[in-house]
């Protein structure tokens, strides 16, 4: 199951509470940093970088050097949305040539039609989930900006029939999933009866705190943020050693290596791989530094220091 796999990673096993750990299981790579929501809640629609889409090339020499270092969970997705992107089965297609055991995506739900969805399971797309964090037609405006309350809905439901029916067809089994923000109060109450319309269409659904997005987002809309990135509900982790600077990668469209879930704004890249390969990035004098200063749990200097968590 999902969760399964998330908390492997954010258990931050022994090997990899070193300055110079292996190379990460599980990477995410960014197709495109372009949204079509500005949720109060992630800072992608603050507009703290430019927005495009990741070169071809580039991807493909990426996806390349990784799985040759040793990556098995390619997530192609970071913090835009990926059914922006038009190649997208093509990405996944090439992914799963190259040998990736287990390709992974994210979405918002709203562009994930059937279709769409179609072209990525017969592509080799191995788990889908969708972030469903509203209770309502008119909450999912407010929230995002945009009216799609019924579409992702209406999309989630119909991709458990896609999924059975390329399955059958193909014999290729991808996870249909979808995590929720767990709010609180009357807020919760409402979420869990508007998940029970998508959790029948659905292999696994769970529950996610609210983040702080690295300290961006703190406090929007009188809301509090847990610290850090701790987690799933049900397996919360310490705020400090982060696993994200230990367990997985985080590359942005333009070809950095960040140290952070949440690098909205450039402040945790840790090499340029258009200059330098992923394990040199991966394994170099910044990322030590920052790992160094995770185990110690004290970032006071290091750009976690801006975290909410250490606020």
């Amino acid at each position: 199951m999902i969760t399964d796999r998330i908390d492997d990673i954010t258990r931050i096993p022994p090997e990899y509470r070193a300055a110079i750990p292996p190379c990460p299981k599980s990477v995410k790579i960014e197709l495109t940093a372009r949204c079509d929501f500005k949720c109060f809640f992630c800072a992608t629609g603050f507009k703290l970088r430019e927005k495009a889409d990741m070169e071809w090339d580039l991807l493909c020499r990426l996806l390349r050097e990784m799985r040759e270092a040793g990556v098995e969970e390619i997530g192609l997705f970071y913090l835009g949305e990926s059914f922006l992107y038009r190649k997208l089965p093509d990405a996944i297609a090439y992914a799963k040539e190259l040998g990736f055991p287990y390709i992974f995506l994210t979405t918002n739900g709203r562009l994930a039609t059937p279709k769409r969805v179609g072209d990525c399971i017969r592509a080799g797309l191995d788990s889908l989930k969708f972030s469903f964090n509203w209770a309502s037609p008119e909450q999912c405006k407010e929230i995002t900006q945009v009216n799609a309350f019924d579409t992702v809905v209406s999309n989630i439901q119909a991709a458990r029939g896609v999924r059975d029916a390329v399955e059958a067809e193909t014999g290729h089994h991808c996870g249909l999933y979808a995590s929720s923000i767990r709010y609180d109060g009357e807020q919760q109450d409402r979420m869990k009866e508007a998940v029970a319309t998508v959790t029948p269409y659905l292999d696994e659904h769970y529950w996610l705190p609210l983040y702080g997005q690295a300290g961006l987002t703190a406090g929007a809309r009188g809301t509090k943020p847990v610290a850090g990135n701790v987690g799933r509900i049900g397996a919360l982790r310490d705020p400090l050693p982060c696993w994200a600077v230990f367990t997985e990668g985080h590359i942005t469209y333009d070809g950095k290596l960040a140290a952070c879930c949440f690098d909205h704004d450039g402040r945790f890249n840790m090499g340029d791989l258009k200059e330098m390969s992923f394990m040199e990035a991966w394994q170099g004098a910044a990322f030590q530094a920052l790992r160094r200063a995770n185990l110690c749990k004290d970032v006071t200097g290091t750009a976690c220091e801006t975290c909410i968590a250490y606020q």
